[in-house]
């Protein structure tokens, strides 16, 4: 069985519906599994769009699997109670700002600033937001483990277990993951980080190649622990390639 990875699309519709043409040109049958990676909302002009499809796939039956990303639980915790800020938003800005959740907003055909009071902003978008995707969203997992690979948001917090990990560093965690280098027990295929393009470091593989930026989104596809990019013209190996001594991190 082929597992197939799609990392954070970040409200790009049109970009979710190349990567998905991939993988059915890969020739991915029912039996393999899709692993979406969170973050499907916020920056990109179609956050509705990429959650219409998502739930649509899923309806369909599809063999498909829906991680949480931190602008995902965002969303959701807006949702939820209005809870507009996240403690691991240091700058203590709002998923309401436009840095977070502006351009979701405007999908759904709300405007988020000048509109009053915040009850007012967070009636009016729970009100605009279908049902079907509030339910979506408190479905999503925060990890995924097959075999040797372990999917993830954001990474995990090297020396603990799964069962030890926080949610928050699953799909918040930056540094003390991404910085080591010691092996772990999976391979971990994450997002989160946005590079220039998915990497393959050794222990972990950054799938992340900054669609939220307006970059291409790479789907990938895993044959055990052999991680293949779904380019244009086809498979293209992602080899490994560790974060050397002197190399300046990609992520700075």
């Amino acid at each position: 069985m082929t597992i197939y990875a799609i990392p954070d699309i970040h409200g790009h519709a049109a970009m979710l519906d190349k990567a998905l043409a991939r993988i059915e040109a890969d020739g991915a049958t029912d039996a393999d599994e899709v692993i979406f990676l969170g973050d499907y909302i916020d920056r990109g002009p179609d956050s509705r769009g990429v959650l219409d499809r998502l739930v649509a796939g899923r309806e369909e039956g599809r063999n498909w699997t829906f991680l949480m990303g931190n602008h995902d639980r965002m969303m959701l915790n807006y949702l939820t109670d209005g809870t507009a800020t996240d403690p691991a938003v240091k700058s203590a800005v709002p998923w309401t700002h436009d840095r977070f959740g502006g351009a979701c907003f405007r999908s759904y055909g709300v405007e988020p600033s000048g509109r009053g009071r915040p009850k007012d902003l967070w009636e009016a978008f729970r009100e605009a937001v279908p049902q079907a995707h509030q339910d979506f969203l408190t479905t999503l997992t925060y990890a995924e483990e097959r075999d040797a690979l372990l999917f993830v948001h954001a990474g995990i917090r090297p020396g603990l277990s799964l069962a030890e990990q926080s949610q928050d560093d699953l799909i918040w965690i930056r540094g003390a993951f991404l910085e080591s280098r010691e092996p772990h027990p999976w391979l971990v295929v994450h997002g989160h980080t946005a590079l220039v393009a998915p990497r393959h470091f050794g222990n972990h593989i950054d799938l992340d190649g900054g669609t939220g930026m307006g970059r291409e989104l790479f789907p990938a596809a895993f044959e055990g622990t052999e991680c293949f990019l779904l380019t244009r013209t086809g498979r293209v190996r992602l080899e490994r390639e560790p974060l050397g001594p002197q190399e300046t991190p990609p992520w700075e």
